[in-house]
């Protein structure tokens, strides 16, 4: 005879480790970058799969988490009517600071980088070339929405446009050369400028 679990209604839900929510994933993304910063400023060879981390874990912090658009004073009223859960800042810290720090610490590594005129190195190329491009996306598309108030005009219309073109054509051009002649015949900065404008648009968007 089989016993089921018995099932307690009244345990009240709670983040991993009781700490707000986004707090594990905050100290992920801190460890991951420490990673990528500390090998490049060491001249260590950094592997492709701490870059590829760290824009997952930064396409989290700089991308809206809400599906639908609300004020800030619908959402205090939702909140305190315990219609919509409260958005708890990880680890404790102010509102924006996840984002701020990945900022912060990525300009700190460029001018670093630039006193050792090792600026265009390599993997200093692949992350100050890359990463930044997206959140320049992240910003244009957060100026945008506040200068139009989140509603799309025509200028906006035939911009959206533009960029999408150059950006199917830019990585069409690029994967018919690699498909044809190999990665070899594409130059790595061309390579870098390529994924630097796909970053763009993803940030964009």
């Amino acid at each position: 005879m089989s016993i089921a679990p018995e099932v307690v209604d009244d345990i009240p839900n709670r983040p991993p480790l009781g700490l707000p929510t986004g707090s594990i994933r905050a100290i992920l993304t801190l460890l991951t970058l420490s990673i990528v910063i500390h090998d490049v400023l060491s001249g260590v060879k950094l592997e492709i799969i701490w870059v590829e981390m760290l824009l997952i874990a930064m396409a989290h912090y700089f991308t809206s988490r809400r599906f639908v658009r609300l004020s800030p004073a619908v959402l205090r009223r939702l909140e305190e009517e315990g219609s919509l859960p409260r958005e708890a800042n990880p680890l404790f810290l102010p509102r924006h600071s996840m984002q701020l720090i990945i900022i912060a610490a990525l300009t700190g590594m460029g001018v670093i980088l630039y006193q050792q005129h090792k600026l265009f190195g390599s993997d200093a190329l692949i992350i100050l070339g890359t990463i930044p491009a997206y959140l320049l996306g992240v910003i244009v598309r957060t100026f945008g929405n506040w200068c139009t108030g989140g509603r799309q005009t025509a200028i906006g219309r035939v911009w959206d446009d533009l960029i999408a073109v150059a950006v199917i054509l830019t990585l069409g051009a690029c994967t018919a050369i690699h498909f044809q002649s190999g990665a070899t015949k594409i130059p790595p900065e061309f390579q870098t400028g390529i994924v630097a404008l796909v970053l763009y648009y993803f940030g964009s968007r």
